[in-house]
């Protein structure tokens, strides 16, 4: 089977998640055929998507420019999954605490930009994730902060604090998993659905 994975291509690590979905697919037997969206038209041929990071006030201003925005939104209602890290899950939360930032309204949860601090206070850090049976090795660059979770399920904690999150298809990380080998948190997203109620 071959999974079409749509990787919004407009700023972040999107070489980098494109060889994550590659991997993951390919460790369950499937193959993936990864596509850059940035503009209208190819979300909706997509059976995954992904939101990489980068800059949240320019990412979300660019997907509505385009007209994405839309798309994703359908995609989502079509219960189809979407991952969201780091600046992505800002743009698909419910509320950035920014008014620069346009949310998606996907994620069912108040952040905060940059709340774990600059560039040079990034850091690596082993966590437990729900639905993993090891830690998995998150790195934080200027990584957003879960304030509070509505009706999403919290995946991951970092100190007490929510840093992984699922509401229905999607996934939302204050982390980059691509920054790494381990391809989990794309099965994760994309692979290993959460039950339907």
């Amino acid at each position: 089977m071959t999974l079409t994975a749509g990787v919004v291509a407009v700023q972040g690590d999107v070489s980098e998640h494109a060889a994550a979905i590659e991997r993951a697919a390919s460790a369950r037997g499937e193959t993936a055929e990864v596509r850059e969206i940035r503009r209208a038209g190819i979300a909706p041929d997509c059976d995954v998507l992904l939101l990489p990071g980068g800059e949240s006030t320019t990412i979300s201003r660019l997907l509505a420019r385009e007209g994405i925005d839309r798309e994703i939104r359908d995609h989502v209602a079509a219960g189809r999954p979407v991952l969201a890290t780091c600046a992505g899950l800002i743009v698909a939360s419910r509320d950035a605490n920014d008014d620069r930032v346009e949310t998606l309204d996907l994620l069912d949860v108040t952040v905060e930009r940059n709340a774990f601090g600059r560039q040079k206070d990034s850091f690596e850090a082993p966590l437990d994730v729900a639905g993993l049976d090891d830690p998995f090795p998150a790195v934080f660059i200027r990584a957003p902060l879960i304030e509070s979770v509505g009706d999403a399920e919290v995946l991951a904690t970092w100190e007490g604090r929510p840093v992984a999150v699922r509401d229905g298809p999607v996934v939302g990380t204050s982390f980059h998993p691509e920054l790494t080998d381990d391809d989990r948190i794309h099965a994760l997203a994309f692979f290993e659905r959460a039950p339907t109620p």
